[in-house]
């Protein structure tokens, strides 16, 4: 009887949606209203948050996000609840699959989630738990121990595989950058903010808005409505004002890029 009242009084100390959350994070409650307002918040297994176990690498963590199972997606959001700062990316598929797949910095142990806005504006919530040995968000990059690393700033290398049967190419991305999140002291803060794919018959396939979690020389893989297109352009910006520039070009249906 005694543990009972005592599991009840801690819960009724537990706001109510971190109850209703199934991981128990301690930060729900706050991610919830900063990034979807008053929005409707269901947990969904639809939204697949494809992350490992444990981070092995807490500097560059493989993590997706499919929310394919859902229909009339708008928007992608992926959390790392406990990192420094919990917003990794947001991701509009104007034209593409609802699935972005990348690798991020873990600060700790920690839940992580994929959130998928439907048309009806309700957000679909999926996640994952992670654990991590920890600093993930808080050390220097490696490429300054290269002379020439700025000389590099921007440079992507990309690969596009021919259009499946759900007529989606998918692309690879991989941009040199350090992607400092600032928390070393001297450091500045120095980080992609914005990534724009766009076909070259003028459609705007997919537009992704970065923070600071996002690994060193960022790697991201989505899956376009590429049509008749031949190529598409990457293009963005960090938060110095530092361009990024390359054209892609697509293979057709049965030939590899």
């Amino acid at each position: 009887m005694r543990t009972i009242l005592t599991l009840l009084l801690v819960l009724a100390a537990v706001p109510a949606a971190a109850q209703d959350d199934p991981f128990g994070s301690p930060m729900w409650d706050v991610l919830r209203g900063e990034y979807f307002g008053t929005a409707p918040v269901v947990f969904d297994g639809r939204v697949a948050v494809i992350a490992p176990a444990s981070a092995e690498n807490v500097f560059a963590m493989p993590v997706a996000v499919d929310a394919r199972g859902l229909e009339g997606v708008r928007e992608i959001v992926l959390l790392a609840d406990l990192n420094p700062f919990p917003l990794v990316l947001r991701y509009r598929p104007d034209a593409a699959a609802p699935f972005v797949a990348t690798r991020i910095k873990v600060q700790q142990a920690t839940a992580v989630r994929g959130a998928a806005l439907t048309a009806d504006g309700v957000w679909h919530v999926g996640g994952a738990l992670v654990d991590a040995a920890g600093g993930g968000c808080a050390a220097p990059a490696q490429a300054y121990a290269e002379k020439d690393w700025a000389d590099h700033v921007g440079e992507v290398q990309a690969r596009a595989w021919p259009p499946g049967s759900a007529g989606t190419a998918r692309i690879r991305l991989r941009i040199r950058h350090p992607q400092d999140t600032g928390l070393v002291a001297g450091i500045p803060a120095y980080f992609i903010e914005e990534l724009a794919l766009t076909a070259d018959d003028g459609r705007v396939l997919g537009r992704l808005q970065t923070g600071e979690p996002v690994a060193e020389n960022p790697v991201f893989t989505l899956e376009v409505l590429s049509g008749a297109a031949r190529s598409v352009r990457l293009r963005g910006r960090d938060n110095q004002a530092g361009e990024i520039d390359a054209t892609i070009p697509l293979p057709r249906a049965g030939r590899e890029g």
